[in-house]
């Protein structure tokens, strides 16, 4: 995979890796009651905020955007209909960010929902099929897997981090790969992963994670 188009967006979603779902940030309202979908309704309050921020995404950048990603995965269920709507966005870095929310919340119930966003087959080719990948695998499915360690392969050293550090989240396996070490090294590790992923693809774990 040597995909030089979409740069920026890989190097922005390397720093996407590092968000973690922690305390709810500053929300003046807790959501109550049910919607009449999947999720918990926002109360006014929040879904103004949450409105608001999503309409701000497209526009921020670097360590702001991180803060909103970080935001929307820690108000949860309220969030989630904004944020598959923002990862269906025409604009890979927003859609990108969208993902990295959703895969920070940990909520597997998203799976199903995360897989039937339409992207085209041009865009599937790119950066965001990585960043797809690395979102489902977070939330358990292991069946993009293969399209991580295919991610261990790209040329660049950043989107090899990225990868690798969702497949160690995941499996808590290394195989001995390095992102920074020689392209013969790593191309020894690659080949130790796949093996590793032939070995177990079968064994009813593609939809577990440990």
């Amino acid at each position: 995979m040597k995909n030089n188009r979409l740069r920026p967006l890989a190097s922005l979603t390397l720093a996407f890796s590092l968000v973690a779902c922690g305390s709810p940030a500053t929300k003046s309202d807790m959501p109550t009651g049910s919607t009449d979908g999947a999720w918990v309704k926002a109360s006014p309050v929040l879904q103004q905020q949450i409105d608001d921020e999503a309409k701000r995404l497209p526009w921020t950048h670097g360590f702001e955007r991180l803060e909103q990603i970080r935001w929307f995965a820690s108000i949860g269920e309220p969030g989630y209909d904004t944020l598959l709507e923002l990862a269906a966005d025409p604009r890979d870095d927003v859609a990108a960010a969208a993902l990295a929310a959703i895969g920070a919340t940990l909520d597997r119930r998203l799976v199903t929902y995360v897989r039937e966003v339409a992207w085209t087959s041009q865009r599937m080719q790119g950066d965001l099929r990585l960043e797809r990948a690395r979102t489902l695998v977070r939330l358990g499915d292991w069946s993009e897997i293969p399209v991580l360690i295919d991610g261990l392969d790209d040329e660049r050293i950043y989107t090899r981090t990225l990868c690798f550090e969702a497949l160690q989240e995941a499996t808590h396996e290394t195989q001995g790969f390095d992102p920074r070490s020689s392209e013969e090294a790593r191309k020894s590790a690659i080949a130790r992963w796949e093996q590793w992923w032939f070995a177990r693809s079968g064994d009813g774990l593609l939809s577990a994670r440990d």
